[in-house]
């Protein structure tokens, strides 16, 4: 059972939405939604750079979101769960719900770079 008034399972629980929280990263488990691909497939897909998608799915793999596996040359990378692309497509859901409350919203800014 999921006890979630806990302070560390609280903390963890916003470490794991900081991993979908920022934009690049989110704009790779969206390709990745389509099934495995590897970092150049993702490069054309996101339209980030390489060096940017390499750290990115390092990150996210490092946190348990994706998972790789060596072919030939190439890593290909995939969703690790199935509850990750369920978790994206409630949010999607979601968001069709409260999309205008979330634009207008100005307590969640993004970051100036």
């Amino acid at each position: 059972m999921l006890i979630t008034s806990k302070p560390e399972s609280l903390e963890l629980q916003a470490k794991l939405f900081r991993g979908f929280a920022d934009p690049s990263r989110l704009s790779i488990l969206e390709a990745l939604r389509g099934g495995e691909l590897a970092v150049t497939e993702i490069v054309q897909a996101t339209g980030l750079t390489q060096s940017n998608v390499s750290n990115h799915l390092s990150c996210l793999r490092d946190c348990g979101l994706v998972t790789s596996e060596q072919q030939g040359r190439f890593s290909y990378y995939q969703l690790s769960d199935q509850r990750v692309e369920d978790l994206l497509s409630l949010t999607d859901e979601l968001l069709a719900d409260v999309a205008k409350g979330v634009y207008e919203c100005t307590r969640y800014e993004a970051k100036e770079a």
